[in-house]
């Protein structure tokens, strides 16, 4: 008989040799050191984790192989049908304990002493070895033929691990201060005891899989307790990598079966930080009123990945919203609602008009103004940004755009004042 290694309890415990993760925000490169002494190599996965790997994804580096058969393999407990299990029941008296026969693993059907037949409890069995993490589960094996033994890498890609950034912009009169963690996620039963491994962020393009991606995200929701690390790993510097951007985490940790692991990730200085109240909108004739947005902007001396950002100032909680990647140096602009403190009302008047020969319009003068007014008792710059239509496009006097332009207002609104600013536009559509 041909002799093989088995992997599903180093893969299914994390305590075999230590795999290597990188992990990028929807997936993973599983890197499994595998050591075969015969001519035959078994892998086995759990069927909840192998409902997770990319099709396709699956490779034996290092160590050729003249064929792999993937079988679905039964539970652990089909391979005791037949057997004696000991059945505990509760009674009067207390605890009963019995030798009984499993009969069908299925449906927990046993045979007692008597003859007689019945379903039973999982919970209600006990078993001369100790089963393993999932006892009820199916898995998947897949058998490697070997033209002769050696060493090699298991690789797979899998949606059941992945991670996400989250920033905390802290806030006050005296400035403001960004922190991230990174969030690193393992969406089912299985352990991965890890050696080295690396965060990616970045757009990754891979084969989709969306009852795996499903399944991802729906574990995002509800995992939030998780047992944290016995050694916390600190993530290293980034370095960019053809447009991807890598970090690094400096010793090795374990990821629990179904946990997240949350690791402080940066803390970048801002090299600028801007609060102000805002308004995005496109050119209209009508005349219009409301509020404006409590918005921000700044620039870290660190490349950002996506996620989302938690705004407290002066320690309290003022909104969240989610932040696009940004290079370092990048400008971070966003808004959080509505400040019912600053009002505006925008008011257009048609300067002039310019007519061809046939009598229609093909010039047009315009003068917008915007009235502020704020009950703050402090001031506060509002900035508004008006996308205009047309063939060729002038705001004020700036130079003549094609096929549009973006008209732009900044001003500083009093503590409890008002105040007023136009700018013109002319649309030539001749």
């Amino acid at each position: 008989m041909k002799p093989t290694l088995l992997l599903a309890a180093a893969l299914a415990l994390g305590t075999a040799n230590a795999t290597d993760l990188r992990i990028y925000p929807s997936f993973a490169e599983v890197r499994q050191p595998v050591t075969s002494t015969g001519t035959a190599l078994n892998v086995s996965l759990p069927q909840q984790a192998w409902e997770n790997v990319l099709a396709g994804s699956l490779d034996l580096e290092g160590l050729a192989f003249d064929s792999a058969v993937q079988k679905l393999e039964t539970n652990w407990l089909s391979g005791l049908e037949g057997k004696t299990v000991f059945l505990v029941q509760t009674t009067a008296d207390g605890e009963k304990t019995e030798p009984v026969t499993l009969v069908r693993a299925r449906d927990l059907l046993v045979k007692d002493a008597a003859g007689r037949y019945f379903n039973v409890r999982y919970e209600q069995l006990r078993f001369d070895t100790p089963p393993p993490t999932n006892p009820l589960s199916p898995s998947q094996t897949l058998t490697y033929s070997l033209p002769k033994a050696g060493s090699g890498t298991l690789v797979y890609l899998t949606r059941s691990v992945g991670w996400s950034p989250r920033y905390t912009l802290k806030a006050s009169p005296a400035g403001a201060q960004l922190s991230a963690l990174a969030d690193i996620r393992n969406t089912t039963e299985l352990p991965y005891d890890v050696k080295d491994t690396e965060l990616y962020s970045g757009d990754v393009s891979v084969q989709a899989n969306p009852q795996a991606q499903a399944s991802y995200e729906a574990a995002d929701m509800v995992m939030r307790a998780a047992p944290a690390p016995v050694t916390a790993p600190k993530i290293g510097s980034g370095s960019e990598l053809r447009g991807l951007y890598r970090y690094a985490l400096t010793t090795p940790f374990t990821l629990p079966a179904n946990s997240v692991v949350t690791l402080p990730f940066l803390t970048p200085k801002l090299s600028s930080f801007e609060r102000y109240v805002g308004l995005n909108t496109y050119f209209n004739v009508a005349t219009q009123s409301g509020t404006l947005d409590r918005s921000y902007r700044f620039k870290a001396d660190a490349r950002l990945p996506a996620g989302p950002i938690t705004v407290r100032e002066e320690g309290r909680l003022v909104g969240q919203t989610r932040i696009d990647e940004t290079r370092e140096g990048g400008t971070v602009e966003f808004s959080l609602g509505d400040d019912p403190d600053v009002e505006y009302t925008r008011t257009v008047q048609t300067v002039s008009q310019s007519k061809d020969s046939k009598g229609n319009v093909v010039k047009t003068t315009y003068k917008v103004t915007y009235a502020f007014e704020s009950s703050k008792a402090r001031s506060v710059r509002a900035e508004i940004t008006e996308r205009v239509g047309g063939r060729v496009v002038i705001i004020d006097s700036a130079a003549p755009t094609k096929n549009g332009g973006i008209a732009s207002l900044k001003v500083d609104v009093p503590a409890e004042g008002k105040i007023s600013r136009s700018f013109t536009v002319v649309v030539d559509n001749s």
